[in-house]
This record gives C-alpha cells, structure tokens and sequence, in this order.
C-alpha cells in the first residue's frame, strides 16, 4: 500500500530481532495502552525503528505497514506463552498490519536518540534525511491532532463520555 503524504504514522521502537520477528510471523504490533499515544487507534501507518540490538541495521527506519485495525486485548492473550509475566493481565492495543513494506532508502538517525514513539506524517517519512526531522511541530502537530479533538468532541455532545456524579449502584431502600 502507497504511504500517502497526509498519513498519519507512528513510528514505533522495535526492541529486539526477537520482537521483529515477533512482528513480521503475527503481522500485528503490541503497545500497553497506558504507555500509547493518544492518537494509536487512528494512525494509518506503523514505522519501525530498530534500536543497536540489530547491529548494522541499528538506530534506523527501513520499514511500514499500513494499519488495518486494532483491538485491546490483555498481555497473556498476544503472548500465551508468557502466562506469568508481572504485566500478564495489562490491556494492550494490538495494532492489525498489512503488508511490511520497505522504504525506497533507509533512514537514520545520525545520533542515538531515546525515544518511544514518534508520530509523523507520510510525506515526511518520505523526505527526511535524519530521524530528528520526523517529529510534528507547532501547526504540522495542530493539523494531525484534529481528528482527536473533533472525535473526542463527537463523543462528548453526544453523550458517550459523560461522567457520572451519582453512585452506579443503587440501593433499594426497601
């Protein structure tokens, strides 16, 4: 699928050749949901960042995926055969991929940069030469974090996301 200029991307770390393999059999990326971007349901892209632990291919962005959908599923359910692991029962976005599909040139980071997620547009995915070129700013950051507020505003007005001041449960006073 075309990285379109106006996509939302995220670029994501990828920790280990263990994780991207991880990514590439399940065609699928995980984030605990305490840790995502507020914009994670709604990106059309994922990007991959590989940290040292890929060695030459270390500190750069080489592939995406367009995002088919998502769902919150618990940690146990992705990684079944981790049923002990201390965040097992944390809720997860796992994020359905598309095809991996490789940049027409890698892009690097020319310093080691920490980070977790970065979020971008197509366009400048495509062009930037450096990683530190990625991140939105000012009116680009506004531009993309539209739908957010427009989404969050729809579910406001219409009365999804109400908070409550009286009790859920009721108590008969019978």
């Amino acid at each position: 699928m075309e990285l379109f200029p106006e996509a939302m991307v995220l670029v994501a770390v990828v920790r280990s050749p263990r994780d991207w393999r991880w990514i590439q059999a399940h065609q699928a990326y995980r984030i605990p949901v305490r840790y995502a971007p507020p914009l994670t349901p709604m990106v059309d892209f994922l990007a991959f960042y590989h940290t040292a632990a890929f060695e030459a291919e270390r500190w750069s962005v080489r592939h995406y995926a367009p995002v088919r959908g998502h769902e919150l599923v618990r940690r146990r359910d992705v990684l079944p055969e981790e049923p002990d692991h201390p965040r097992a029962d944390e809720l997860y976005y796992l994020l359905q991929l598309g095809p991996l599909c490789s940049l027409p040139r890698p892009l690097f980071s020319q310093r080691w940069r920490r980070f977790t997620f970065l979020l971008t547009t197509g366009e400048r995915l495509r062009t930037a030469r450096d990683l530190s070129e990625l991140p939105l700013e000012g009116a680009d950051r506004q531009l993309l974090l539209r739908p957010l507020r427009e989404t969050r505003s729809w579910l406001l007005r219409g009365g999804a996301m109400r908070w409550r001041r009286r009790p859920l449960i009721r108590r008969d006073p019978g």
